[in-house]
Formats: C-alpha cells, sequence, structure tokens
C-alpha cells in the first residue's frame, strides 16, 4: 500500500487516504450564499476519491469576505445553503470540511477575473477594511485598513465563534481556522502588518494573542471529536525566515496548547516584496520542521501535484496529508490516477463503487 492510500484517523475522524482537497475561493456565492456551482464542485471533487475536501475561505461576517462573491457563515440561511454540501460529499465517501475566515486589510477586493484590486471607494460594492493597524498590504491593494479597537477584536472573535457552531450544527466534521495568506489573524502576527503598541502588538506572543484567544473561543464550542485545525502562514520569504520560522513554531505550541489538533503548513503573503522559491514541494522542509518540533500532525500544499512527490512526503513523514488545489482541478480523479501511477492494486477502489465497478469490469 502506498503511504498516500493509508487511512488517516484524526480524533473521531477517519480519512480514507492522505489526499486532501484544499478550500478554493469560487468566487460565486450570492450575499455569501452558495448555490448550484459550489454543489457541483465540491460534489464533484470529493467523487473523485480524496479523503477530505475543505469548503472554500467563508466570511465570518460581511466584511470578512474577501470579495463580493465569496461565500460566508454569519447567518442561517448561508449555513442551510451549505446542508446540500455536506451530504454530497459524505455521499462520495468523503469527509466534509471547511475554512472560517476573515480578509482583514485583503478584504473589499475585485472578483479575480475583474481586476483582483481593491474596489473603488466610492463603489456601493465595497465596505470598510480592519485590520490591527492602518497599514496597506500595497501592490494591486492599496486601501488603508482602519485600525481595530479592542471592541472589534472581540467582535470579530465571536464571529468566528459563531461560525464555528454554524458549521458545527450543519455537520461539517473538520474545521479550519484560516489564520494564513495575509488574512486578519496573519495580519495581527506579521511585523509587516502589526504596528500596535497594546497586548495585540510588539512581541510575538502579543502579536499571536489573537490567534490564540479566537482559537480558545471555538475549541469551546467545537466538538471534542472533531479536528479543530488552522491553516497558518509560518514563513514569509522576506529576509527574517528563521525569525518568523521560529515565531510560528511557538505560536503553535500556544495554540496546540488551546486545543489545535492539526496544522496545514503555508505561506504568510504579507507583502507583495516577498521572493517566494516556487518550486516542487518548496515548503515541504518547513512542514517536516513545523511537524517534528511542535507534535503536531501537520499538511502542505503548493506543487505537491506529482503522486511520487506527494506519495514520498507522506512515506517519508514529511507530512501526514497532502493539500491538493489545482490539480484537482485539472483532473478530479487524480487520486484514481496517482494510485495507477504508484501501483496500487486495483487503482479503481480509489473511487465510489458506482465507478469502480465499470472500471474493474472493463479492465480501465
Amino acid at each position: 500500500m502506498p503511504p498516500l492510500f493509508e487511512p488517516f484517523t484524526l480524533k473521531g475522524v477517519t480519512l480514507r487516504n492522505r489526499i486532501a482537497v484544499s478550500p478554493m475561493c469560487q468566487y460565486s456565492a450570492v450575499d455569501g450564499v452558495i448555490n448550484e456551482w459550489h454543489r457541483i464542485h465540491l460534489g464533484g471533487l470529493a467523487r473523485g476519491g480524496a479523503g477530505l475536501v475543505v469548503v472554500e475561505a467563508t466570511g465570518v461576517s460581511p466584511d470578512g469576505r474577501i470579495t463580493p462573491g465569496c461565500a460566508g457563515l454569519w447567518n442561517d440561511a448561508q449555513a442551510e445553503a451549505l446542508l446540500p454540501v455536506v451530504a454530497a460529499i459524505r455521499a462520495a465517501g468523503a469527509v466534509p470540511g471547511i475554512q472560517i475566515g476573515h480578509a482583514g486589510r485583503k478584504a473589499s477586493a475585485n472578483l479575480p477575473w475583474e481586476g483582483d484590486d481593491h474596489i473603488a471607494d466610492g463603489d456601493p460594492r465595497g465596505w470598510e477594511t480592519i485590520a490591527p493597524s492602518a497599514v496597506a498590504f500595497g501592490g494591486n491593494l492599496p486601501k488603508v485598513p482602519r485600525a481595530m479597537t479592542l471592541a472589534d477584536i472581540e467582535r470579530v472573535r465571536g464571529e468566528f465563534v459563531a461560525a464555528a457552531v454554524r458549521a458545527r450544527d450543519a455537520g461539517f466534521d473538520w474545521l479550519v481556522l484560516h489564520f494564513a495568506h495575509g488574512y486578519l489573524a496573519q495580519n495581527f502576527l506579521s511585523v509587516h502588518s502589526n504596528r500596535r503598541d497594546d497586548a495585540y502588538g510588539g512581541s510575538a506572543e502579543n502579536r499571536g494573542r489573537f490567534l490564540v484567544e479566537t482559537l480558545a473561543a471555538v475549541r469551546a464550542v467545537w466538538p471534542d471529536d472533531r479536528p479543530l485545525t488552522a491553516r497558518l502562514g509560518v514563513i514569509e520569504f522576506d529576509g527574517r525566515d528563521e525569525e518568523t520560522l521560529q515565531e510560528a513554531i511557538d505560536l503553535l505550541g500556544r495554540l496546540k496548547a488551546e486545543g489545535l489538533d492539526f496544522v496545514d503548513v503555508s505561506v504568510g503573503f504579507s507583502t507583495p516584496e516577498a521572493k517566494i522559491p516556487w518550486g516542487p514541494a518548496f515548503l515541504a522542509p518547513y512542514a517536516a520542521r513545523v511537524r517534528a518540533e511542535t507534535g503536531l500532525p501537520a499538511a502542505t500544499s503548493w506543487l505537491v501535484g506529482d503522486p511520487e512527490i506527494a506519495n514520498g512526503l507522506v512515506g517519508e513523514g514529511k507530512v501526514d496529508l497532502v493539500m491538493l488545489a489545482r490539480p484537482m482541478l485539472a483532473d478530479p480523479h487524480w487520486p484514481y490516477m496517482a494510485a495507477r501511477k504508484l501501483g496500487l492494486e486495483k487503482p479503481a477502489r480509489t473511487l465510489p463503487p458506482q465507478y469502480a465497478h465499470w472500471l474493474e469490469r472493463y479492465r480501465a
């Protein structure tokens, strides 16, 4: 059995293999409510044989969305629209997960195919952005956010909790807190965006406080038998990488003490000046170090779509899961293709029996 196809159990949840579908924004919701496009998109990915399918970054509030087309989970109508998605993912044999977050200073942006930049001031489709400090991201996102008050921090923390409750009640088994990619939680953690001089700024411990408090608050309402996970930007590729990585590892120790079960290791994306060394599995060494030094099971993504690379990462103990995005869009049956390439006996068994029957019967 190739390691990539071994089951993985965390808390009371077992994945049929080590292949997970990363959350991929579709920018197609209306007022945060998903629709038929999301149902066929996510159901199709689950049908392809992955062990875990994570619904796209879902805003915990209207101002927490990246764009007007992003999914939301701040009201019951949005939660109800997710019920068929949960059922479809589960019916295909995968575990349903969802990522919740707040976009911070990267919010109020146009759809990617409509500019991928901040919505112009005065445009009724836009809204005020917030962040730890009044510091713009820059580049194509020049809007200066409003610095959050302590009341804002308390409010947003409560919005994470309310969204987690709705995700819990909708039947999701795997929750991801989006603490990466230059969005609000990463804004607190990063020296590029946090210039505060109170308990939420300055030292690494203070810059991590919002993340620790938010996770602890969510842990109080999230079931003990379902994994509570986070996607964290552990490195920026900005010239202070060792310091940033060590701060992230220390923070993960604090998050683990508050109930974090798993970490998806990613990039901070806190500055447009970063020099990211794009290449096959370029984050794997950092994920392996995080896993070894924190004791947390871990995953990573970004250019891990070659089956032999993915299988090697799991087999060598560098990660527990591989998170796939674009490879699954290009081929929703990537697990079946990978099983054939890796020599798995009866590779069609990676697919639902309705498909496996036909593929095995006619020796596909």
